[in-house]
């Protein structure tokens, strides 16, 4: 969708509701859900299953429009393998308290920081990251790092491969030096990949997503040192039927969710039926998963803990109204959604109608939104192998549950199949994190010549992205 200044769709009126086609698709009828017995149920219209609501509104307003205000572009490293710049990265994360972004670089096997309360970059921090690793020629993201980064008091976490996991001490000479490099134990090629931060027990979950089959790891964490307690095979949560889940296509975001006192973790496949996901809910150091949460029709990737223990969903996968994988070349119209589900009882609180497929998702409890990538969004060009363009950024009132506004973002596909000085992997506006403080919302980009314009639309000197940035997002002063 093209980008739009602010108007009438950024006010709050019948016409913002119906920003970024969500009332549009909202009205479509989605593929029906299942019984037990595999049978399917009858489409619900109307009202959502559950619905508690709620959402802090702050000072900028949830419900007026954000725009690109500016980039910071990303320097290159010695040790950058992708053409000198910026294409492979995967989560971000921001520090609520000391506003500071850390987004885990591969392409330049760095975590690269930047004051959140500025947008101006600080610095890059090394840790012996793999970064972009290639086999046979082909860039493979299952076996690169770094790749999650989470903080908890004055540390810091990163996951890298091979099932690597490191912490720094934040109160150390910038850059920190690593405090602990653990291993997880899983294959030897194969990363660690997301984590989360229980800050009551001192206790990393961290997910190894390409193992087969995928399970994860509780990981002890000195609060004063940052020190991590090298885990054991007693310390493992296997993703499988005899453990509580049957996760057939890898696992995702964990989050944290203090007032419940449990993981939640997105599984995007259980069983073999592709379109049948799901939420678990995970009790610290537990070796089986205590209960399973069905999210169909949504291949569940991303996940953020919301307001009244509300969870954000974000989908990988655009299903259509039949209840297939979407075609870009069929007939059958798509139906991209993510989900609200209730982490108490894992009811679904609404289908957010519209936002997807993306990866990682944000709740912003600065304006009451939820942020979702749409990298891999209907409306992005396709075949997405080969085209370079617009995706969208969906934006999503965390009381009204429906969707706010599509904002744009930036695909670059790949060139050739690995990575030299001609050639480079694939970038996509896969992640994102906001800041509570002043509702500024971040989105790293692959290097690119289109992009920064937005920043001043009425031209004059502005930061560009051709080596790669990191976008920032606002609330401008409205009347």
């Amino acid at each position: 969708m093209p980008y739009q200044e602010p108007s009438m769709c950024g006010r709050l009126s019948w016409a913002g509701k119906l920003c970024g086609l969500g009332a549009l698709l909202g009205l479509l009828l989605l593929p029906a859900g299942k019984n037990a017995s595999g049978q399917l149920l009858p489409p619900v219209l109307g009202p959502p299953v559950h619905d508690n609501g709620g959402g802090t509104k702050g000072e900028a307003g949830a419900d007026k429009a954000i725009r690109l205000l500016k980039v910071i572009p990303v320097p290159g490293t010695n040790a950058n393998a992708t053409n000198g710049k910026l294409y492979s990265f995967d989560i971000s994360w921001i520090d609520q308290h000391t506003q500071t972004y850390y987004l885990a670089d591969r392409s330049n096997a760095v975590i690269d920081v930047v004051d959140a309360k500025t947008g101006t970059f600080a610095g890059q921090i090394p840790g012996g990251f793999k970064g972009v690793a290639v086999v046979g020629g082909v860039v493979q993201s299952g076996q690169s790092g770094p790749n999650g980064v989470v903080t908890g008091g004055h540390c810091l976490f990163a996951t890298d491969a091979p099932s690597r996991v490191v912490s720094f001490d934040l109160t150390a000479a910038f850059p920190p030096p690593v405090v602990s490099s653990v291993s997880t134990g899983g294959a030897d090629s194969f990363r660690a990949d997301e984590l989360a931060y229980d800050p009551k027990d001192g206790l990393l979950l961290v997910i190894n997503a390409n193992d087969t089959p995928p399970f994860g790891t509780f990981i002890k964490v000195n609060k004063a040192t940052c020190g991590l307690t090298p885990p054991t095979s007693a310390n493992r949560l296997t993703l499988d039927t005899a453990h509580g889940v049957n996760a057939t296509n890898g696992a995702e975001q964990p989050v944290w969710e203090p007032v419940t006192g449990r993981f939640y973790l997105s599984i995007p496949q259980i069983g073999s039926t592709v379109s049948h996901g799901g939420v678990v809910r995970i009790a610290p150091n537990a070796t089986t998963v205590e209960a399973t949460y069905g999210v169909d029709y949504c291949g569940p990737a991303g996940l953020t803990v919301g307001p009244k223990q509300d969870l954000f969903v974000g989908c990988n996968t655009v299903f259509d109204t039949a209840g297939n994988v979407w075609s870009p070349g069929g007939t059958v119209t798509a139906a991209p959604q993510d989900v609200i589900i209730d982490a108490k009882t894992g009811a679904i609180d609404a289908h957010v109608y519209g936002v997807g497929a993306g990866d990682e998702v944000w709740f912003n409890a600065g304006d009451g939104n939820y942020y979702a990538t749409g990298s891999g969004s209907p409306f992005r060009p396709t075949p997405a192998s080969a085209a370079q363009g617009s995706t969208p950024l969906g934006v999503v009132d965390a009381s009204d549950q429906t969707v706010l506004q599509l904002v744009t973002t930036f695909n670059v596909p790949a060139v050739g199949t690995g990575n030299s000085t001609t050639q480079h992997p694939a970038g996509t506006a896969h992640s994102v994190a906001a800041n509570a403080r002043n509702n500024h919302i971040f989105v790293p980009l692959a290097a690119n010549n289109a992009f920064s314009a937005f920043a001043v639309p009425g031209g004059g000197s502005v930061a560009d992205c051709e080596s790669g940035c990191i976008a920032v997002f606002g609330h401008p002063d409205e009347d």
